[in-house]
């Protein structure tokens, strides 16, 4: 998937070929901020804009925008034993399960980096 980013932001960017338009949304957030464009340029302009519009509503009603990827998370394991094995080696190591996760989540991040 393709992405975009603008002032801590980041937009999916997507095609219809129905409609041959580019779109996408704000992705993190609960609130749907949507945009679209012809062209790529559109695309971006528009999701800059839809982005300050967010950001000026916000304001203008007091409240605070939504950070997006703020770092919490409801983790799902496929496998029920993994939760466990997990729950087991964080504790023998004196460590939270939190943790542990994020440090593996970092190990592999960092891996693709190298």
């Amino acid at each position: 998937m393709n992405i975009i980013k603008y002032k801590g932001y980041v937009g999916s960017v997507e095609f219809s070929e129905a409609d041959n338009i580019l779109y996408g949304k704000v992705q993190g957030i609960r609130s749907l901020i949507s945009y679209e464009g012809t062209s790529v340029q559109e695309l971006i302009e528009d999701f800059h804009g839809a982005v300050d519009d967010y950001l000026a509503l916000c304001e203008e009603e007091g409240s605070e925008p939504e950070i997006p990827y703020k770092g919490s998370l409801n983790l799902r394991f496929k496998k029920p034993d993994t939760h466990r094995r997990a729950a087991i080696y964080a504790i023998t190591h004196n460590q939270t399960l939190n943790s542990f996760i994020d440090e593996c989540v970092v190990e592999r991040l960092d891996a693709l980096q190298a």
